[in-house]
C-alpha cells in the first residue's frame, strides 16, 4: 500500500473539510474531515473548542482575530446559522492550513489530530515525549511501547530533505528520538486489526524499519504484518530475547528475510558442497524465541541461524510434525502446546538436551517417541487424546522425570488413574510430582501394592503359559451354567469409564483359602512398618506370595507386642460415628451394571408404592428383599482390598424384570451423600441420591464392614424415598456450602445432606432444575443462599469473639469424639438442649464434641457430625442440633441452633503419641478405618478423635491444615513425645539409608511431614558430633521440662528429633544448633530461653514454656491434672523462613544479635552473652544463605551479563552494611553507634568537654545477682540483665533495650525508652577487692567498692532512690551495706572469654590509677 505522505510525492496537500455537524445537548459539534494523501480521518469541535485555538493562534502566531467567524448568543443552534457557520469554519481551517504548509504550529496539530495520524505531527510529539522522559526510561530499564504508524513515520521523516526540526521547536527535533533509539535496550511494538481511530489507515499494510535500533536486547511484535518488518537483520548483534504473536504465517519471515532476496542460502559457519547464493549471518546472542499464537504451519529450516536459543515458544499455531529442530543443540525448554500434532517420532534424535517439554493441547494418542528423552525434567501432556495407561510406560523409565501433567485426557478419569500412573514409575514414584500435586505417602502405599499385584499376575502368567493350549481346546460351559460360574470367573467390566488395561491389570483369581488374606490394620508409622504390610518375595518368580504383616513384625526383636495385638482390637465407635465408605465413591453414572441395578430397585420401589395407600408413599420405606451372600468370586484388588470400579452380578429376580430395558429408567445424575432424617426420631445412614427424569429416588446403604465387597453393599441397599419432583414442597441451604435440608409436602418429616461444597453446589443445581421443570414454574430460585463467611463472621459477631482473618479456607465435617473417653463402656448422651449458651470467650472443653444421641427406631446412641473450619489463624467447630434446625424457619432464630468455639490455630497439632502406646486414652481403632477416617489432634494437654465422614477429607484436612500451619506467623504449640518408638530399632543402624527416605514417627497415620529427598551423605559424622557438641544449654538459662529432655538428645536422636518434631520445610537439613535468651520486639521486657536451630532453609526458635504468654495460647486447655503422667512434651515455636529474612544486626562486641523479618513478630534479639558464639553462628548463617536460589536483579543500566553473573564473593560491605548474595543485610556497629555510646558515658561522668580522652575498654553483657531478704528465697538468687561498660576511670551498669534499635522499617514512632538507661556508676579507682568463686553465685565477680561516690557522678543519688520496694531489697541483700561504707556488685558473666577480658582490663587501669596490683580474693 502506498504511504500516507511519500516523499516523493510533494503534490500532496493537507485538505479540510466540514462535511456536517450533530446537535449533542444544548451545543453544536461540527464534524471536521481531515485528508492527508490517501488517509483521511475525523475529528469532533464545537464553536468553543475554534474559540479557544483562534485566541492562542493569535498569541503565539499573530493570526488576524478577524479570521474566525463571531460568536452568536441568539439562536446559535438555528440550522441556518449552523450551516453558515460550517463553511465559515471550513475556510477558517483551510486558510490556517495555507499558512503552514510545511509544519502546523503544535495547537493547531493537536486539533486536527496530526499527532496521531499524520508523519510530521506523530513525530514531533514522540520527539518532544522523548525530550521530557527519555532519560528517565532509558535509565529505569523499562519497556518502551511503539505502534507501527509511528516507526513508518520516523522512517518517511528520515528520507524527506528538509530540516529535523521543520516547526522551529527544538524539543520537536527528530535527533530526540534517534538518540533515543540508539539506545534503548527494551522494545514493544502493538498495532491493531482493521482502520485505526477514526482513520481508514490499516496499520497492517505500513511498513516500518528497526535499522535504527542498535542495542536492543528485547523486543515483543504483536499484530503486525511480517512482511512488513524491514530491518530485523541489524538486531542480530545484540538481540537476546524476540517475542512475536499474530504477526506471520512464517519463521523464515521473521529469521531470514533475506531469503526472498536469495533462493539458496545457507548460515555461517556451515560446509556446504552445493552451490549458494548467499551466507547469512546468524543470531549469535539470541537464546530465548517466543513465536507463539501465529499462523505457522511447519518448522522451517530458517531454525538454522538460532543455534544459541534456549527457550522456544511455538504454541497456538498450526503445527502437525516436529521438525528440524536438531539444529538447536542448546534446547533447553520446548513448548508446543495446542497445536495439531498427532505423532511424535524419535524426538530423542531432535531434542537430546531438552529439561522442559509442553505438549498439551494437542491431538496425541501415543508416547512412543518419547521413550529416550533421557534428559526431559518436565512434561505437560495436558487436554490430548491419551486413553491408555500402556502409554504411559513410554516415559515411566525417564531417569530425570519430575513434573507430569496428564489431566483432561481421557485416561485421567479411571478410578485410581494417579496411583495407577505412578506405579508405571516403580521406584521413582516417589520423585514424580503428577499434576502439580506432590505424590503423598498414601499414595506411594497404593503403588507398592499395584507392583506386589503386579509381579504376582506376572509370575502366574508364566505359570499358565504351559496350559495355555490346553484351555483353548477346553469346551466352554452350557449357557445354563455361565450364570452361575460368572461369580468364579474374572469378567470384563461393561462400563465405558474403565479401559480393557484399566480394569484387568488388577485382576487376581484365587479361593479364600488357598491364600492368607492380607491385613492392613498395622499402622503405617514408620517406613519399616510400611513396607512390612505388602511384600512379594522378590525371589520367587513362579509363584504368588502374599506374607502377613505381622509375622514379619513378630520376627523382629525391636517391635513391641502391641504392634501385632492392634490388629485384632476394633474401633469401639465405628457403628456410632456412621461414614461414607471409599467404596462407594467409585460408583458413578457411567457404571453401566450399576446404573442397571439401581434402575431395576426404582422399578421395583415404584411398584411397590403403587400397592400400598397413597398416605403412606412419603412415610413408609420400601423394603428391598436381601440378597443371598456371594459365594467365591473374583475381585480386583487395590488399597485395603476394596474395589474401586466393580462389576455387578445382579441376582436373577432382579434380571428378569427387566429383561430388555424397556421399563429401565434413565438415570441423569447420582451422589453419595451423608444424610440426617428428622422426624419423630433422629436417624443417621449412607445415602444414594438419584436424579430421574421423573423421579428423586433415595437409597440408605447399610452400614458394613468397610473392608467388605462394594457388591454387597450395593445390592443390599433399600430405597426410602422415591417421590415426584412436583411433591418437592422446598429445599435450601440451613448451613452454607455443605448442608441441604429437602421438605416434601404433606409430610413433615426434614432431610438433611451434608458433603463438601463442590457436590453441594452441584446437588442444589439438580434440585432447582427438576423440581422448577416439574412446576412448570420458578418457584426454586437459584439463590444458593449466604457464603459459609457470612455465617462465620456473624457467629463471631454474636459470640462477642474476633477474627482479623476470618476467611474461610476450607469446611470439612467430621465427628469430634473425647479419646479420653473413647474406652469407657459406660456413654451418657449429652443433653441436646445444653448446645445453646451464653455467649462470651470462655469456652469449656465439653463443647467442642459431638452430641451423643439415642435413636429410638435404630436402638443405639449415634454421635452427631460436627462442621470443622480452618481459617489462616483459627480452628472453628461448629457443633449443630439437627433437631432444632428442622423447627426453624428463620435465620435469625438459627443461631441458636448450634454451638460455637474458636481455637487458635497454633495451639491445635497432630497427636504425637504413637499406635502402640500404652495409653488407656488411645483409641483401638482396626487399621482401615483409623487410616481412612481417623485424625487424632490435641490442643493443649486434651486430645481429641477427628472421624471424617467423607473418603478423602482426612487427607484434605491434614495437606491444608499442615499447610495453614506452616504459613503461621507466631508462636506455635509444638509437641514430642518422650518414649521409644516401638516400630524400628533406636540404634545399630546404617544413618544414610534412614535419612534419605525419611517418615517421622510421629506423623499420624495417612499424613507425613514433607517429604525429604536428602543427600545420602547428610547427616555426616562430624556433623553429627558437632550438633552434640552445640547441644549443650548454659547453666544460667532457666529451662522448662520440654527444654530439659531436648538437652538430653544426642547425636542421631538430636537429627531424628528435628525431622519429627520441628521440621516444615521440604529438604532441609540441620546445620547448627545454639542455645541462648531471646527477647521479641513485640516484647521487649520479657527475656526467654531458647534452642535455636538453623537449617539450610528456616530458623527455628524452640522456647520455653513461658512463650504461651507471648500469643493466644493461654484459653487453651494446657492445664495437667493432678498425678496425670504425659508421654509427650509441648513446647513453643517461632519459625522464620530464610526466604523472608530481612537483615541481621550483629550488637556491639558480638554480644548479641537482632535477626529481623517481614513483620513485628519477627523481630527477635538473640542474647548469646557469647562473641565467639555470636559469630559462629553469623558464619554459619552465611553459608546456609548462600545455598539459596535467588533470581537474578534486574540488570543494571551499564553492566553486562558476564559482570553481574560472575561475582564470587558473598557480598558487599558498605556504609557497616554487608549485603550477602542472597540479599539479606548483615549491620555491623557504626562509628555513629560507638560514638553515641561514649557520649552517653562522657555525659554521665562530667566528661563532655574531653570526649577524646573517654574511652570504651569493654562491652559486655552480665547478669547482676541480687538475693531477696526473704528467708523464704533467700538461697535462691535473682539474675538481672546488664550491660557492663568499662571505661579506663569508670565502670557502668546500664538497662539496655536489645530489641527496639536500630528501628526496624515499619516503625512508626521510636521506642517508648531509651536504648541505654543507667542504673549505677563507679571509679575504678574507688574498687578496694574482686572476690571470685562460687559464693554467692557459681563463676560469679563480686566488686567491692568504697562508699565514696564523686559528687558530680549521678548528681549525688544512687538508682535505689528511684527503685521500687522490691529491686530494693534486693539490692540490699546484694551486700550494699551502708554501715559498713562498702558497696557490692555481683556479677555474672556468662562467656568465659568475656570474664577473663574484664578481669584483665580491669586490673591494669587499677594499677594505672592506684600504682598497685588488684586485690583479688577466692571464695568458697
Amino acid at each position: 500500500m502506498e504511504p500516507a505522505l511519500s516523499p516523493e510525492e510533494p503534490s500532496e496537500q493537507k485538505r479540510v473539510h466540514i462535511r456536517g455537524s450533530e446537535l449533542v445537548e444544548n451545543y453544536t459539534v461540527y464534524i471536521i474531515e481531515v485528508e492527508v494523501g490517501k488517509h483521511r480521518w475525523t475529528v469532533k469541535h464545537r464553536y468553543s473548542d475554534f474559540h479557544d485555538l483562534h485566541e492562542k493562534l493569535t498569541v503565539e502566531r499573530k493570526i488576524d482575530k478577524n479570521l474566525l467567524p463571531p460568536k452568536k448568543i441568539i439562536g446559535k443552534n438555528s440550522k441556518s446559522l449552523v450551516e453558515k457557520r460550517e463553511k465559515e469554519l471550513e475556510v477558517y481551517l483551510q486558510t490556517l492550513l495555507a499558512k503552514f504548509p510545511l509544519a502546523a504550529p503544535k495547537v493547531l496539530s493537536y486539533f486536527l489530530h496530526f499527532h496521531l495520524y499524520e508523519i510530521n505531527g506523530i513525530t514531533a510529539a514522540l520527539a518532544e515525549e522523548l525530550f521530557h522522559k527519555g532519560e528517565q526510561l532509558l535509565a529505569a530499564g523499562e519497556v518502551f511501547c511503539l505502534r507501527p504508524l509511528q516507526l513508518y513515520a520516523i522512517a518517511q521523516q528520515l528520507r524527506l530533505a528538509k530540516p529535523t526540526c521543520a516547526n522551529g521547536d527544538a524539543r520537536a527535533d527528530l535527533g530526540h528520538i534517534l538518540d533515543f533509539t540508539c539506545r534503548l535496550k527494551y522494545l514493544k511494538i502493538s498495532g491493531t486489526q482493521g482502520s485505526l481511530g477514526s482513520s481508514n489507515i490499516n496499520e497492517l499494510q505500513l511498513p516500518f524499519d528497526l535499522s535504527i535500533f542498535k542495542s536492543l536486547l528485547h523486543i515483543e511484535i504483536n499484530q503486525c504484518d511480517g512482511k512488513q518488518i524491514q530491518g530485523l537483520p541489524y538486531l542480530k548483534p545484540t538481540l537476546a530475547t524476540m517475542s512475536v504473536h499474530h504477526t506471520t504465517s512464517s519463521m523464515k519471515d521473521i529469521l531470514v528475510p533475506e531469503a526472498f532476496d536469495f533462493e539458496q542460502w545457507e548460515p555461517e559457519g556451515v560446509n556446504s558442497d552445493s552451490q549458494v547464493l548467499a551466507i547469512i549471518p546468524t543470531w549469535k546472542t539470541l537464546t530465548t524465541l517466543d513465536m507463539s499464537h501465529n499462523f505457522i504451519s511447519s518448522i522451517d529450516e530458517s531454525v538454522k541461524l538460532i543455534p544459541k536459543v534456549e527457550f522456544l515458544d511455538l504454541s497456538h499455531n498450526g503445527l502437525s510434525r516436529v521438525e528440524n529442530l536438531q539444529h538447536l543443540y542448546n534446547l533447553i525448554h520446548l513448548d508446543l502446546s495446542y497445536n495439531k500434532l498427532s505423532l511424535l517420532e524419535s524426538l530423542h534424535t531432535k531434542l537430546g538436551n531438552i529439561k522442559t517439554l509442553n505438549l498439551s493441547g494437542n491431538l496425541l494418542e501415543s508416547l512412543s517417541g518419547l521413550n529416550k528423552l533421557y534428559s526431559l525434567v518436565n512434561l505437560d501432556l495436558t487436554h490430548n487424546k491419551l486413553a491408555q495407561l500402556e502409554e504411559i510406560k513410554n516415559i515411566g523409565s525417564l531417569p530425570c522425570l519430575e513434573k507430569l501433567s496428564l489431566s483432561s485426557n481421557p485416561l485421567s478419569i479411571i478410578p485410581d488413574y494417579r496411583t495407577k500412573v505412578l506405579a508405571q514409575f516403580w521406584d521413582r514414584a516417589s520423585e514424580v510430582c503428577l499434576d502439580g500435586i506432590a505424590t503423598t505417602e498414601k499414595e506411594l502405599d497404593t503403588v507398592e501394592v499395584l507392583k506386589a499385584i503386579q509381579k504376582a499376575k506376572e509370575a502366574k502368567d508364566r505359570m499358565n503359559n504351559a496350559d495355555k493350549k490346553i484351555s483353548e481346546d477346553t469346551r466352554p460351559p452350557p449357557a445354563s451354567l455361565k450364570a452361575s460360574c460368572s461369580s468364579s470367573l474374572p469378567a470384563r467390566p461393561s462400563s465405558p469409564s474403565l479401559s480393557q488395561h484399566a480394569s484387568s491389570s488388577q485382576e487376581v483369581t484365587y479361593r479364600n483359602a488357598a491364600q492368607p488374606r492380607i491385613d492392613k490394620s498395622t499402622p503405617m508409622d514408620s517406613t519399616i512398618t510400611q513396607r512390612c504390610s505388602n511384600i512379594v518375595a522378590a525371589s520367587c518368580e513362579d509363584t504368588q506370595q502374599i506374607i502377613n504383616s505381622s509375622s514379619l513384625i513378630s520376627q523382629n526383636k525391636s517391635c513391641c507386642y502391641c504392634c501385632t495385638e492392634a490388629k485384632h482390637r476394633n474401633w469401639a465407635d465405628m457403628n456410632m460415628t456412621i461414614v461414607l465408605p471409599f467404596s462407594c465413591v467409585s460408583c458413578t453414572e457411567t457404571n453401566v451394571d450399576f446404573t442397571t441395578h439401581l434402575s431395576a430397585l426404582v422399578s421395583r420401589a415404584t411398584k411397590a408404592q403403587q400397592s400400598t395407600s397413597k398416605s403412606d408413599k412419603h412415610t413408609e420405606p420400601v423394603k428391598e428383599s436381601r440378597h443371598p451372600p456371594l459365594g467365591d468370586g473374583y475381585f480386583e484388588m487395590t488399597l485395603d482390598e476394596e474395589v474401586k470400579n466393580p462389576t455387578f452380578t445382579l441376582a436373577s429376580e432382579v434380571q428378569v424384570e427387566n429383561p430388555s430395558g424397556r421399563d429401565q429408567h434413565h438415570i441423569n445424575k447420582m451422589f453419595w451423600i451423608f444424610c440426617i432424617q428428622v422426624d419423630k426420631d433422629h436417624k443417621q445412614f449412607v445415602t444414594c441420591v438419584v436424579f430421574l427424569d421423573n423421579l428423586l429416588a433415595i437409597f440408605q446403604v447399610p452400614q458394613t464392614d468397610l473392608t467388605g465387597h462394594i457388591q454387597r453393599a450395593c445390592v443390599d441397599m433399600e430405597a426410602i424415598l422415591t417421590v415426584p419432583y412436583s411433591d418437592i414442597e422446598g429445599f435450601g441451604f440451613d448451613i452454607p456450602e455443605v448442608c441441604i435440608s429437602l421438605k416434601l409436602k404433606a409430610c413433615e418429616t426434614r432431610w438433611f445432606f451434608l458433603t463438601d461444597s463442590q457436590n453441594s453446589a452441584e446437588l442444589f443445581s439438580y434440585l432447582t432444575r427438576f423440581a422448577s421443570t416439574a412446576n412448570k414454574c420458578s418457584l426454586f430460585p437459584d439463590y444458593m443462599g449466604p457464603k459459609l463467611q457470612d455465617l462465620i463472621n456473624q457467629l463471631l459477631e454474636v459470640n462477642q469473639l474476633t477474627d482479623n482473618s476470618s476467611s474461610v479456607k476450607a469446611v470439612f465435617v467430621a465427628y469430634l469424639l473425647n479419646t479420653e473417653e473413647l474406652n469407657s463402656c459406660t456413654k451418657q448422651a449429652t443433653c441436646i438442649s445444653n448446645v445453646s449458651s451464653s455467649p462470651g470467650k470462655e469456652t469449656s472443653f465439653s463443647n467442642i464434641f459431638s452430641l451423643l444421641l439415642q435413636c429410638n427406631t435404630q436402638k443405639q446412641f449415634l454421635y452427631v457430625p460436627c462442621l470443622l473450619i480452618l481459617t489462616l489463624n483459627y480452628f472453628y467447630v461448629i457443633r449443630v442440633d439437627f433437631v432444632a434446625l428442622a423447627n426453624k424457619t428463620s435465620a435469625i432464630n438459627k443461631t441458636n441452633c448450634w454451638k460455637f468455639t474458636q481455637i487458635p490455630l497454633a495451639s491445635i497439632l497432630q497427636s504425637p503419641k504413637q499406635e502402640c502406646s500404652s495409653r488407656s486414652s488411645s483409641p483401638p481403632c482396626t487399621g482401615a478405618f483409623r487410616d481412612r477416617y481417623v485424625v487424632e489432634l490435641m490442643t493443649g494437654y486434651k486430645f481429641v478423635t477427628a472421624v471424617f465422614l467423607l473418603p478423602q477429607d482426612k487427607f484434605l484436612f491434614l495437606r491444608l491444615f499442615s499447610q495453614l500451619r506452616a504459613s503461621l506467623q507466631d508462636v506455635k504449640t509444638i509437641a514430642f513425645s518422650t518414649t521409644r518408638k516401638c516400630h524400628r530399632p533406636i540404634k545399630n543402624y546404617t544413618l544414610a539409608s534412614v535419612m534419605t527416605q525419611r517418615t517421622p514417627d510421629s506423623s499420624p497415620q495417612g499424613f507425613s511431614r514433607p517429604h525429604l529427598t536428602l543427600s545420602l551423605l547428610y547427616p555426616s559424622d562430624p556433623l553429627i558430633q558437632k550438633l552434640t557438641e552445640e547441644n549443650h544449654c548454659p547453666f544460667h538459662l532457666q529451662v522448662s521440662p520440654s527444654l530439659d529432655f531436648l538437652t538430653g538428645l544426642k547425636g542421631v536422636e538430636l537429627v531424628e528429633f528435628f525431622y519429627s518434631s520441628i521440621a516444615e520445610v521440604e529438604n532441609e537439613e540441620l546445620r547448627h544448633l545454639i542455645w541462648s535468651a531471646v527477647v521479641f520486639y513485640k516484647y521487649p521486657d520479657v527475656e526467654m530461653t531458647a534452642c535455636i536451630m538453623l537449617s539450610t532453609k528456616a530458623v527455628y526458635f524452640i522456647l520455653a514454656d513461658s512463650a504461651a504468654e507471648l500469643n493466644d495460647q493461654t484459653l487453651v486447655w494446657n492445664s495437667v491434672a493432678d498425678g496425670e503422667k504425659q508421654d509427650f512434651h509441648l513446647s513453643y515455636c517461632l519459625v522464620i523462613k530464610l526466604n523472608e529474612l530481612q537483615s541481621v544486626s550483629v550488637g556491639l562486641f558480638d554480644q548479641y544479635f537482632r535477626i529481623t523479618g517481614t513483620s513485628a513478630g519477627h523481630i527477635i534479639s538473640c542474647l548469646s552473652r557469647d562473641s565467639y558464639a555470636t559469630h559462629l553462628f553469623i558464619q554459619q548463617l552465611m553459608a546456609v544463605l548462600s545455598l539459596l536460589e535467588k533470581t537474578p536483579s534486574p540488570e543494571p543500566a551499564e553492566q553486562d551479563f558476564y559482570t553481574e553473573f560472575s561475582k564470587k564473593s558473598t557480598g558487599k560491605m558498605e556504609n557497616y552494611e554487608l549485603v550477602h548474595s542472597s540479599r539479606v543485610k548483615f549491620i555491623y556497629p557504626s562509628e555513629d553507634e560507638i560514638g553515641n555510646l561514649t557520649y552517653i558515658v562522657a555525659e554521665k561522668t562530667g566528661e563532655l568537654s574531653n570526649l577524646l580522652s573517654c574511652n570504651i575498654l569493654l562491652y559486655v553483657l552480665v547478669f547482676q545477682v541480687c538475693h531477696f531478704k526473704s528467708t523464704a528465697l533467700e538461697n535462691q538468687p535473682v539474675l538481672h540483665a546488664k550491660t557492663l561498660i568499662l571505661t579506663s576511670t569508670y565502670m557502668f551498669l546500664f538497662d539496655e533495650d536489645y530489641v527496639s534499635y536500630p528501628l526496624p522499617d515499619f516503625a512508626k514512632e521510636p521506642p517508648q525508652k531509651e536504648k541505654y538507661q543507667l542504673t549505677d556508676a563507679r571509679r575504678i579507682r574507688d574498687l578496694d577487692r574482686v572476690l571470685m568463686g562460687y559464693q554467692p553465685y557459681p563463676q560469679a565477680l563480686t566488686f567491692v567498692f568504697d562508699d565514696v561516690q564523686s559528687p558530680d557522678l549521678l548528681c549525688g543519688l544512687t538508682m535505689d532512690h528511684f527503685a521500687d520496694e522490691q529491686i530494693s531489697s534486693m539490692k540490699a541483700g546484694s551486700g550494699n551495706d551502708t554501715t559498713n561504707q562498702e558497696i557490692q556488685w555481683c556479677v555474672f558473666v556468662p562467656g568465659a572469654d568475656s570474664r577473663e577480658k574484664l578481669i584483665s582490663l580491669l586490673a591494669r587501669q587499677w594499677e594505672i590509677l592506684c600504682s598497685r596490683e588488684l586485690p583479688v580474693e577466692l571464695t568458697g
